[in-house]
This record gives structure tokens, sequence and C-alpha cells, in this order.
């Protein structure tokens, strides 16, 4: 899944958020305190590789005493540190952003470097974390690849209810079907759970009888309520201090930046996308941090394009909680077709605000005196946008999705007409289906979205091995 390609950020949230889940679902199992046990279960953390009286209050803090951090998903510190990126904390602070060591409290105002999912410099996805130990050659496992999920199959029960006993898959070869004698677990992301539901006649009745799918539960909620995270991402040249446009610039440059990963497992080749974090306020009269800042030593066009010729530093800064929402839609009934993605960005009035207070903070905090001998340059978006109107119309002209699609498959009460799912992740009006996704948060999580999948998943396990206990 994602953390094969991810920042490796590692972020569970503020605990707000799923105080909120519990209110929003009416399931008390979403409560922070009920979810710091389930990340708690698989993480190993590099403060407790060696315990002692430094970290004991990091152990209390994240329920480590007893359990030793002992778990399959590996969180590190970073493995270099830039110039730019401590004097930009340094400005931070001198702009009212206290420092923090750890993001991951349930609070996590502040700004200091982002831990992230490695071992020893390498990437950690879930593949090595939880597959390869225990799963290759068992006997009950089976992976394939290069295989897309096409429909769903659907048995219609003698009361009129719909039971889901399988899927038909498409190997690239031929056409198969895998059949569930449980239940089928649903994990195919924000964008490609709701996809496969509709193909599958599970969504908006009107959606679907518009492509000729014949409606086997009408779900209006399927494919609706997409939030993402937009980062704004504004660009500042630099002076007499090194980033990764001059670093790279050059063939021998990016010969010693390869020699060091090599040698040492550090440098830029093992740096996170993200590596300085952030979290704050736009403005005086917000409850709680409601942006976060990825910081780059770094800065370019858009992705995939060259690293800029000259010295330069990224700020991308994103709305935690944006209002605004879109949606995933098919757009005909065929599996191998794209779904319409509409996220629906800055379509709100409180959106549009934030993203303009967001700029004026950035600005804000490269001012300040730490950054000064640096002689910073605003790039982008230009010193001469300054009306609320001009900065929120050039937030969308400079802000790029920062990949945290979720919500398209929401849990919510029975008396939510939106809720696909039920609190406990099973989808309504269909026996034996369950998603176990980011589609299936109702509000999108405060931070990156990576580790908040896998609690969910822990919960998911748990669940199903009590619903199907013999």
């Amino acid at each position: 899944g994602c953390s094969s390609i991810n920042g490796m950020i590692y972020m569970r949230g503020q605990a707000r958020d799923y105080d909120q889940w519990a209110a929003l679902t009416g399931e008390e199992e979403w409560r922070w305190e009920q979810a710091l046990p389930d990340f708690r279960r698989h993480e190993s953390h590099w403060r407790l590789d060696q315990p002692g009286r430094a970290d004991a209050a990091f152990a209390q803090l994240h329920g480590h005493a007893s359990q030793g951090g002992s778990g399959e998903w590996r969180v590190e510190r970073q493995r270099l540190r830039w110039d730019v990126l401590d004097a930009f904390a340094l400005a931070a602070q001198q702009a009212g952003i206290p420092a923090t060591q750890d993001f991951n409290g349930g609070d996590n105002e502040g700004v200091g470097y982002f831990e992230v999912n490695q071992k020893k410099g390498w990437r950690w996805n879930t593949a090595k974390a939880f597959l390869r130990p225990t799963c290759y050659g068992r006997p009950n496992f089976e992976m394939w690849t290069h295989a897309q999920a096409a429909r769903l199959l659907l048995q219609k029960l003698p009361d009129g209810t719909q039971r889901c006993s399988g899927v038909q898959v498409w190997t690239g070869k031929e056409m198969v079907q895998a059949h569930a004698s449980c239940e089928v677990v649903l994990a195919a992301g924000s964008i490609n759970s709701p996809q496969l539901l509709q193909l599958s006649g599970i969504g908006p009745a009107p959606l679907l009888a518009a492509h000729g799918i014949a409606v086997a539960c009408d779900l209006p909620g399927v494919g609706g309520n997409l939030q993402d995270h937009l980062q704004i991402r504004s660009v500042f040249k630099v002076q007499g201090v090194k980033t990764l446009n001059t670093l790279a610039s050059s063939l021998l440059g990016k010969a010693r930046i390869g020699l060091e990963y090599a040698a040492l497992r550090s440098g830029p080749m093992s740096m996170a996308p993200s590596q300085l974090g952030a979290f704050t306020r736009s403005s005086p009269d917000q409850p709680h941090a409601n942006l976060e800042f990825h910081v780059q030593p770094l800065s370019l066009d858009a992705f995939g394009d060259p690293l800029h010729a000259f010295p330069a530093f990224t700020a991308s800064v994103c709305n935690l909680n944006p209002t605004s929402r879109g949606s995933v839609q098919i757009k005909s009934p065929r599996f191998q077709d794209a779904p319409a993605i509409a996220p629906n960005y800055l379509s709100t009035h409180e959106d549009r605000q934030v993203a303009a207070d967001s700029l004026r903070l950035a600005r804000r905090i490269v001012s300040q005196p730490a950054l000064a001998r640096y002689q910073p340059e605003e790039f982008k978006p230009g010193v001469q946008y300054q009306s609320d109107e001009e900065l929120a119309r050039l937030a969308g002209d400079i802000a790029t999705t920062i990949f945290h699609p979720v919500g398209t498959t929401a849990m919510g009460r029975a008396d939510d007409p939106q809720a696909v799912l039920d609190p406990r992740l099973r989808v309504r009006g269909v026996a034996g289906l369950r998603v176990v996704d980011a589609g299936a948060m109702p509000t999108i999580t405060s931070g990156n979205t990576n580790a908040p999948t896998l609690m969910i998943a822990e919960k998911a396990a748990r669940w199903i091995a009590q619903d199907h206990a013999s």
C-alpha cells in the first residue's frame, strides 16, 4: 500500500481527531484512549531501544513501560540535519511556535524534525513489517501481484438482503473468482474502494443507474465525503547555505550523495520527502493547531520536475481540518476505467481564509532573525500578493495534494444517511463485507494518514477474529 511510496512520516494525529470519531459513530473504541493501545501494539520505537531515565517520561506517555515497544512497525529518527532547516525551526520558535521532540502525544503543536518509518536508513513498509515475517510460506496465504479486483460477488439472501461471497479478479491474463467462507475485507484505498463498491452495485442509486449497473444496495455516501490535505508550497530563495538544489546540481554532487548513502546509510538519499515539521494555528482565534508545515531543503516547480538551479527551501503548509468535501465516482461500468476524482479544494470560505492566513504565517516565520543570515527571498507565491482574495487564489495555483485522501466510505451512526460503514467497519446492508482503509475515516486526521490507517487495521483484525471465533 501507500507505505511503499509515501513520505515515511510517522504521525498519529491529535487526540481530538479520535474523540470526534467516537462522537460521530457512537463507538467509544475510537476514542483517543482506546486508539492508543492499537497504535502501540505494533510500534517499535527508537527511543525504547535502550530505555533510560531520559526516556522514562516518553515510555509512560506512550504506554510502552510494560510492552517495550517491540512491535512490527519501526519508528526511527532521521539520519541527517540541514542548517537551513535548523534555522527555520529556530525562526518558528521566534514566531511563537514551541519546539517539540514528540509529535505523537495527542497534541502535536510545535516544531521539530519528523520521525520516520525506516530501519537503518531503509524505507520500512507494511510488507516488510507484517507480511514477510509471518505470512510468506504459510499454506493459507496467497498473494497475487499485477492483478486488479474487478467487482465484488454478491448473493441475495432469502430475506432480501445482500451478502458478499467473494471477489472477481483480473489477473492480467484471465478473470477469476475468489470465494470467502467468512467475510471479504476491502482495503483498496480511498479511491479504489468506493470505485469497486460502485462497480458492484453498492452506492448511490442514481449514479449506478446512469451507468447501467443494477442496484444491489443503495448507499448514497459511497464515494462522497472525500477529504484531503492540500499543501500550499511557498518557495524561498536563500544565499550562503546548502540546499539539495545545489548539492545535486552536478554529477560530482550526486556521486557524493550516493557514496554517503552506500557507506553510512545517511545523507540526502536517506531522507524522507519532508524532514522538518511544524504544527500551529492559522490565527490566534483557532482553538487548536490547525496547520501542518512540511519544510524541505529543496524546491521545484512541480512533482517530477527538475530542482531549481538556485538554492532554496520549500515551506509547504496544509489546513489540517478542511471543510471542503469532494467525491469519487465511476465514469463507466468498466473496472479498467479510472474514476472521476473531484477534491473540491478551497470550495468553502473557511478553507480559503485558512489558506490566506497560512501563507501570511509562512512569511512571518521566514522574516524572523534566525533566517536573516541566509537572506530569504520569496519566490512563490510572490510578495506582490497581499489581500485575502489574492492569497487564496494563489494558494490554489501553487498547491498540490499531499496524498492524504480519506472519508469516501465513512463509518457513522445508524441514523446517518451518508454513513457507508457501521462503527466496526462493516458495510451497511451487505453482510460479509468490511472496508479497512483510510476511506473509513469520517473526518481526516490532523497529520499524515499512514499511521492512523494501521491503527484502524489493528482494530479491524481484532474485531474480525472476535466475530468469527468458533
